[in-house]
């Protein structure tokens, strides 16, 4: 008859090979993600008509502006990809601004 190897060294041997193939083998299987990219937020899109959302800082003439604020310096933007967090699934430009700027930590 041919029994299993069921021997401590034996699954030691197997383990440390399943270990090494690991590495190996798990990118392809999890797969590649990619980065959507986002589009432009229109003027019309509520939330930014309700935040006086404006394509360009300098032109702002709202009660809560404050010279030099726009979305390259406020907390919620990230340069990187031009998203807003205010505005999920929408980048904006750095020098747009809204009413809920708020100046980025230093």
């Amino acid at each position: 008859m041919n029994t299993p190897n069921t021997s401590r060294r034996g699954f030691l041997v197997k383990a440390a090979l399943l270990a090494a193939a690991v590495p190996f083998v798990a990118p392809a299987l999890v797969g590649q993600a990619w980065a959507q990219e986002l589009k432009p937020l229109p003027l019309d899109n509520p939330q930014a008509k309700a935040l006086a959302y404006a394509l360009d800082a300098t032109t702002v003439k709202h009660p809560s502006y404050k010279a030099g604020s726009n979305c390259g310096n406020c907390q919620f933007f990230t340069a990187a990809t031009g998203a807003c967090t205010l505005f999920p699934g929408f980048s904006v430009p750095a020098a747009a601004w809204c009413s809920a700027w708020a100046k980025k930590a230093a």
